[in-house]
């Protein structure tokens, strides 16, 4: 489409290849290499320039300013019509060529010129040789471990990595800076290690390098600092940015504790899409950065002795940006025109015209022609002042380089739309009549219908300023002929176009709603009205899916029948009916039932056919009679027709044809030079019935073949062939296949073949249309006049990617991608569709992690557009669209990215209750996972539940984004208390989850919480066990096992973290620790005897690094094992003293049972008898027991003691220590053994004791 502006508006050179045969054109630049070019020394050095003119330009080279004559140096060559430069550097070294260079490409009609083309040799040199000396350092101090990688082009990026080539771990302490050094807020014990290893990397020649290793010793001091800062110095600085850069603030501080930064903007807010803070907040990032960005910067760097500040001012400058290029100019003689350059900057840019190359100053004076500034204006061009023109605009941060033509043409007008192109549209829809045209002047368009004399002008008319008619709502009387006029001064042309209007395409009868019984039929009915001329085509969906591939589903012009139905045919069916310019559907459920019972009834398969004929016997066609056999109670649906070719295919039968199973009589067509014999078989629902006996033989005679073989078509298998296939219509036949390239060839090419059913044409052009055609001969002649079939030879691989890509973001989870459809001619195929490619770069946000899953979509057919759903918000996307056709997908476009818009963020990762006091609570919180957008606060409800789960009032709290946790005061004691917590985004409040608590619990009990994490319409409920807020760990205890040191423990924390960690006492080593997979219990082992250990129990979080809860220190000590010695119960001696022990008691039983019985005294009882000590307890004479101390007595005071008034209980003899049995006198070894001799004072002292009262004081620290 051409269209012609005057005063500035540009003629657009039309892409008809016949057109641009014929017009001239001055040169322009359509590729070249980037301004800085760094070349590879090891690989050729290649530097593009391509353009394009009528004639084809001449090229020519300056370097460093200066003529490159490429004639002179046998290294260097131009590529054939091209002004691409080949430098062959084997032998030579590739900084010999380094240089600024500028392409020229020339024709009669102008010169046009490439930007300056610097050309510079990477580098990637190696890294000086030293000797790094260990590293001492204090605990605590700060330090920076330079890197100095050598300096390279382009610059290395840098990494630091152990000898193990894994990166160093580094945190809000140890960091990474932007030059590369690594830098120590303060140093730790466990920072020392002899393998800190910067790492360079050369990215132009994928080299890395490797400094020497650095050894750091942390030796032992710590003092705690205030914060300073290292990177920048001082209270203030300023930093310089380009418009549309990276602008990257570094603050790098020291201090103990490690300091906290933070940024914030003196002169406004950050730029919410296009700022990140990274490696660990100490640099503050803007991309594309704008003039907005300039102003005042804070770095904040606290730790709780001290807060400093560093305010950076910042300036943003630009280089050239364009504003308005220049156009390329398409003038007829005596036009006018102007040419307009209009760039910005910082400072503001210089702009300087030039005309083939030569600035315009210097250029032939034309009375036609004056600059204004950055405007170049054309009165009355004349033929022959074709030219073209470039525009530099540039200030001290670089320039812009631009050509624009000025082409003078005279032609008459031409229409290039296709002459008698029909247009059809279905009635009331809108028209569109084409008439593309070009001439200089532009042509006037008018049109006119049938042989009407008055343009088409007004209601319902409207004339589009690319010469296209448009008719708002199209009727049956606008069907006809349409004339359309091109008009300039130099001649007239005319097009004729058809508009044929159609009926719409309607469903008179629509499908209804249907329930059947199992093992029923069911119809649907679909009766359609459509234009008679289009031709329709019916299809049937199963819930908008194809329909089963069963045999059952009969598909009828404007019904569909389902015999048979099952469950599995339950379902929504539609109908389709499509033409080629409009469709209609409707739909209708199914639903199955079970059938109602019916007595047992025993089916079975027919018997076969009997008793066959052959009657009415003619050349070509018999008549065929039968008797039926017995149906077994199941009616015959039909009868099968078999026939066997006892000449040229014995023994294999085929179906001929069937015919209901109410006929017993069939009419049957037969094919020349067969020897027929005919069986029938009968199916009802069980089955098919045996065969029949064959009929007698019946004989055709030969002829010439009546039909060709069906199923012609022609297609390609590689890009250069055109395979033609056929089915084979008889036996014995040959064919003469037959092929010519559509619309060029006139005459046919033909072969014969035979006893094959396809043919492959070599050597044709990629993807072209052929007819083709295939005729059957035998011996009797040839078979009628066979169709023609239209087929492609073999595709290739598209040449071309999609231009114009846009992308257009609906919402934070829907964009829409637009592109213009690449020319039929690159596809080299049939056209298949579009498949988008689109990935998810980042998150806009700091705190979310990067993700790459790349996604694809395909968009069958020739579109223009397409919807990409279910994005993620607030993220950066990259995608890119590539056609494809039947061979594959051509190349892909250039990445685009789009960012999506701020959604409503997730649930919050965690919401639990940390501590439970009489009147207070305190809730902790984490950030959601899913942030989509900058988190603006958090949404806390809460509310009373009563013990009849009736709820409260409900009170709320917002919260600030930059908070975790929060205690609620003033609540009500022992109520419980059901919370709702959510965060939000600017664009609203995200999904709510909910958690109870009690303001305080009985000791020793825990209460069954309710945790519900909403999201969208559906809940997870998860019921788990809330104990005492504080502490998480209970009762810690100890026991010695054969395998080790049993501690166990209780913990209700949520934490699964859990550690055992033991040290010895009083040593100042590390804690060593056990993790312990869910269990309450755990053995140390390999503990050493004798010694004394401290032992705790600890929960860590995700991170396995801050300790979360800690239960209190355990002191266990290891006994000492005695070492083993003789098992005297196995020594013979023992045994036999054991024995002999055993029966002298027996004797005295003996003995005691005969004094009993007699009512004597031994002497023992004589003796107590005369003892005369009060406290002495006498025996009793009849059960041999002491008095006072029987069994049924055993929980009475002892005569002579006293029961202090409080009642506390006594302590009898086990109640003493050991060293009361000594007589203060006993010790003990390290192992608890007791050392001490008995002695008199023992009795004595327990003689007294019996009197007094226990002391209580001893007794408990005893216990």
């Amino acid at each position: 489409m051409l269209i012609l502006g005057h005063l500035g508006n540009a003629l657009e050179v039309p892409l008809d290849p016949k057109v641009l045969e014929e017009l001239a054109q001055p040169p322009t630049i359509t590729q070249q290499s980037p301004k800085d070019y760094i070349i590879d020394p090891r690989e050729n050095i290649v530097i593009h320039c391509e353009a394009k003119g009528k004639p084809h330009p001449s090229f020519s080279w300056t370097r460093n300013g200066i003529h490159f004559d490429i004639d002179q140096d046998p290294k260097v060559t131009m590529r054939p019509r091209s002004g691409t430069l080949v430098v062959d550097i084997s032998g030579e070294k590739a900084e010999t060529y380094e240089g600024v260079y500028q392409c020229t490409a020339r024709n009669k009609h102008g010169a046009a010129v490439s930007n300056n083309i610097v050309i510079r040799q990477s580098r990637s040199p190696l890294w000086s040789k030293e000797r790094n000396e260990p590293i001492r350092v204090q605990e605590g101090e700060a330090l920076v471990l330079h890197c100095r990688p050598p300096a390279g082009l382009p610059p290395p990026i840098i990494f630091w990595m152990d000898v193990n080539f894994q990166r160093l771990p580094q945190s809000s302490r140890v960091f990474q800076a932007l030059n590369g050094d690594l830098y120590f807020s303060n140093v730790l014990k466990e920072d020392s290690r002899n393998d800190y290893i910067c790492y360079a990397r050369f990215p132009h020649t994928q080299t890395i390098q490797q400094k020497q290793p650095i050894t750091l010793l942390v030796l032992n001091r710590k003092c705690e600092r205030k914060p300073t800062f290292l990177i920048p110095s001082g209270s203030s600085s300023s930093k310089m940015v380009l418009r549309g850069q990276v602008l990257e603030l570094e603050c790098i501080t020291e201090g103990l504790p490690t300091p906290e930064v933070s940024w914030s903007k003196l002169s406004g807010e950050f730029p919410d899409k296009r700022t990140s803070i990274v490696t660990f907040q100490k640099i503050l990032r803007i991309v594309n950065v704008s003039d907005a960005d300039a102003g005042e910067y804070r770095c904040t760097a606290h730790n709780r002795l001290a807060s400093i500040h560093h305010t950076i001012r910042v300036t943003v400058k630009a280089a050239p940006y364009w504003i308005t290029t220049p156009r390329n100019l398409v003038l007829a003689p005596r036009e006018k025109g102007q040419l307009i350059c209009r760039a910005s900057g910082t400072p503001k840019p210089t702009i300087n015209w030039a005309m083939n190359g030569i600035p315009i100053e210097n250029s032939p004076e034309d009375s036609n022609r004056k600059v204004e500034g950055d405007t170049i204006i054309f009165e009355e061009v004349q033929t022959g002042s074709s030219a073209v023109y470039q525009c530099n605009a540039s200030n001290e941060y670089g320039y812009l380089l631009s050509n624009a033509f000025v082409n003078v043409l005279s032609e008459t007008p031409r229409v290039l739309t296709p002459a008698n192109q029909v247009y059809q549209v279905i009635r009331n829809n809108h028209a569109l009549l084409d008439c593309s045209s070009f001439g200089s002047p532009i042509p006037k368009i008018t049109w006119f219908k049938d042989s009407q004399s008055s343009t088409l002008e007004g209601d319902p008319y409207l004339l589009h300023e690319n010469g296209t008619l448009e008719i708002y709502v199209a009727q049956a009387f606008n069907s006809g002929k349409y004339i359309c006029v091109a008009r300039n001064t130099l001649g007239i042309a005319e097009n004729h176009v058809y508009l044929e209007v159609k009926e719409p395409t309607r469903i008179l009868k629509q499908p209804k709603y249907k329930v059947a019984q199992r093992n029923m039929n069911v119809v649907f009915e679909c009766k359609v009205k459509h234009d008679p001329t289009l031709i329709p085509i019916m299809i049937w969906l199963k819930d908008n899916g194809e329909l089963p591939d069963d045999e059952r589903f009969l598909v009828d012009s404007d019904s569909l029948t389902i015999t048979d139905v099952t469950e599995n045919d339950a379902g929504t069916y539609t109908c389709i009916m499509n033409t080629t310019l409009d469709h209609d559907s409707a739909s209708a459920e199914l639903t199955v039932v079970e059938a109602a019972p019916t007595p047992a009834v025993i089916y079975e398969q027919p018997d076969p056919p009997t008793d066959l004929e052959l009657t009415d016997m003619k050349p070509r066609s018999v008549q065929l009679t039968w008797i039926p056999g017995d149906e077994h109670k199941s009616p015959i649906h039909k009868f099968v027709i078999q026939y066997t070719d006892s000449l040229h295919d014995h023994g294999h039968w085929h179906n001929l044809t069937h015919v209901p199973g109410s006929k017993t009589t069939a009419h049957l067509e037969l094919s020349p030079y067969v020897h027929y014999s005919f069986r029938v078989l009968a199916l009802n629902a069980v089955g098919l019935s045996d065969p029949s006996n064959p009929s007698h033989m019946y004989k055709t005679n030969p002829a010439a073949p009546d039909e060709n073989p069906s199923g012609v078509k022609g297609f390609g298998t590689e890009r250069d062939n055109l395979m033609i296939l056929w089915k084979a219509n008889g036996p014995g036949l040959q064919y003469k296949v037959m092929w010519r390239q559509k619309d060029v060839d006139k005459n046919w090419t033909s072969v014969t073949v035979a006893n094959v059913s396809k043919f492959m044409v070599s050597g044709t052009p990629t993807f072209t249309p052929y007819e083709v055609k295939v005729q059957a001969i035998n011996n009797n002649g040839i078979g009628p006049d066979p169709a023609v079939v239209t087929g492609h030879s073999g595709e290739d691989l598209p040449v071309q990617a999609p231009d114009s890509v846009q992308v257009l973001v609906l919402n934070s989870t829907l964009a829409e991608v637009h592109w213009e459809p690449v020319p039929p001619k690159t596809v080299r195929g049939h056209l298949k569709g579009y498949k988008v490619s689109y990935w998810r770069e980042r998150s806009l946000h700091k705190h979310n992690p990067h993700r790459v899953e790349q996604q694809f979509l395909s968009f069958s057919g020739n579109k223009s557009h397409g919807m990409l759903p279910g994005l993620q918000p607030y993220s950066l996307y990259l995608f890119n669209i590539r056609v494809y056709n039947g061979k594959g997908e051509g190349p892909a476009s250039s990445n685009l990215q789009f960012e999506t818009p701020e959604g409503v963020p997730g649930p919050p990762s965690f919401l639990r209750i940390t501590n439970s006091n009489l009147n207070n609570l305190t809730l902790e919180w984490g950030p959601p996972n899913d942030r989509n957008g900058h988190l603006t606060g958090y949404i806390l409800k809460y509310q009373q539940v009563n013990n009849s789960n009736e709820l409260g009032p409900i009170e709320e709290l917002a919260l600030p984004a930059n908070k975790t946790s929060v205690t609620l005061p003033n609540l009500k004691y022992s109520t419980r208390y059901k919370f709702y917590f959510n965060a939000k985004t600017g664009q609203g409040a995200g999904p709510v989850i909910t958690e109870e608590a009690i303001t305080i619990m009985d000791e020793g009990k825990c209460e069954s919480t309710l945790l519900k994490v909403t999201s969208g319409k559906q809940t997870l409920t998860v019921v788990k066990d809330v104990h005492p807020a504080a502490p998480a760990f209970g009762n810690v205890s100890s026991s010695v096992g054969e395998d080790g040191m049993l501690i166990s423990w209780e913990y209700w924390g949520a934490e699964k973290h859990v550690y055992v960690e033991y040290i010895i006492k009083n040593d100042n080593k590390d804690w060593q620790k056990e993790y312990v997979n869910g269990s309450q219990a755990y053995v140390l082992k390999g503990l050493k005897e004798g010694l004394s250990y401290r032992v705790r129990v600890v929960a860590k979080g995700h991170d396995d690094q801050a300790v979360l809860h800690q239960s209190e220190e355990l002191l266990v000590t290891v006994p000492a094992m005695p070492s083993r010695q003789a098992d005297i119960a196995t020594q013979g001696w023992f045994i036999g003293l054991m024995c002999a022990i055993a029966l002298l008691i027996l004797v005295l039983l003996i003995i005691c049972f005969i004094k009993r019985n007699k009512g004597g005294k031994y002497p023992v009882k004589e003796k107590e008898d005369a003892h005369t000590d009060p406290e002495f307890q006498p025996m009793k004479e009849d059960d041999c027991t002491f008095g006072e101390y029987s069994d049924t007595e055993d929980h009475k005071p002892l005569k002579g003691s006293r029961t202090p008034s409080n009642g506390t209980v006594h302590r009898d003899s086990s109640d003493e220590s050991l060293v009361d049995y000594a007589g203060g006198d006993g010790q003990f070894n390290e192992d608890g053994s007791f050392i001490g001799q008995y002695s008199g004072k023992s009795s004595i002292r327990e003689t007294a004791e019996a009197h007094s009262p226990v002391n209580t004081t001893a007794m408990n620290s005893f216990v």
